[in-house]
């Protein structure tokens, strides 16, 4: 796939170990990892397997501030 952040039926393969599809869809979906359905099998985003994992992205204002400012 031409996006870095998308992960091809090909690449899940290696990272999950399943073969089938079916079974590379199932792996993700019991770790609620959103998965799409494509021609060419199951693919999904490196932001949404993290974002399952509980891990978000901070945004560029979401700076912590010491309370001595206030």
């Amino acid at each position: 796939m031409a996006n870095p952040n998308v992960l091809s039926c090909e690449e899940l393969r290696v990272i999950t170990g399943y073969q089938r599809q079916a079974d590379i869809e199932r792996c993700l979906i019991e770790q609620g990892v959103k998965v799409f359905r494509g021609r060419l099998g199951p693919w999904t985003t490196i932001d949404l397997i993290n974002q399952a994992g509980g891990l978000t992205t901070r945004a560029q204002n979401d700076d912590s501030y010491d309370p001595s400012i206030l």
